[in-house]
């Protein structure tokens, strides 16, 4: 057993080391990290659900008339 000299602290540092390393890497990766999830414009998604054939021609240009209105009335 060497207590003399610097072996010993350095060793002993070393293992304080490794656990903080595997300490760190587990939580990171344990962690969920919230993706960025892009958004969709209401147009965006009236013109989804039109080619989607979810809504029908007519309450597709009533919508789009709606939202452009509403567009334009918050300029």
């Amino acid at each position: 057993m060497i207590h003399e000299g610097g072996l010993f602290w350095g060793m002993h540092m070393i293992w304080w080391f490794v656990w903080i390393v595997l300490f760190v890497g587990f939580f990171s990766y344990a962690t969920p990290v919230p993706r960025r999830r892009i958004r969709e414009t209401p147009f965006e998604v009236l013109q989804r659900r039109y080619a989607a054939g979810e809504v029908s021609t007519a309450e597709y240009d009533e919508r789009k008339e709606k939202l452009t209105r509403d567009t334009n009335s918050r300029k």
